[in-house]
Formats: C-alpha cells, structure tokens, sequence
C-alpha cells in the first residue's frame, strides 16, 4: 500500500496517474474558476 492510498483515498486505484491527473484537473479548474469569479466581481470589467 503507498503512502497515498491511505486516509480519505481508501480505495485502489487512488494513486494511479490516471486518478491523480484528473483530481489535478478538476481542483485547478476549480480554484481557476473562484479567481476569474472574484475579478468580475471585484471589478466590473466586461
């Protein structure tokens, strides 16, 4: 067991490249999407 199959990823196949690379994806498209929200909202630029 690696040392990233543990704690809230108890399942296999947690740290296989494939899982890794789209939990990558979706959380620096989430935080992507926070920023680019809070420019337009901080400042009203169309």
């Amino acid at each position: 067991m690696s040392d990233l199959n543990r704690g809230i990823m108890k399942f296999e196949g947690a740290d296989t490249p494939k899982a890794v690379t789209i939990s990558t994806v979706l959380l620096l498209g989430a935080i992507a999407a926070l920023i680019i929200w809070a420019l337009q909202a901080a400042y009203a630029v169309n």
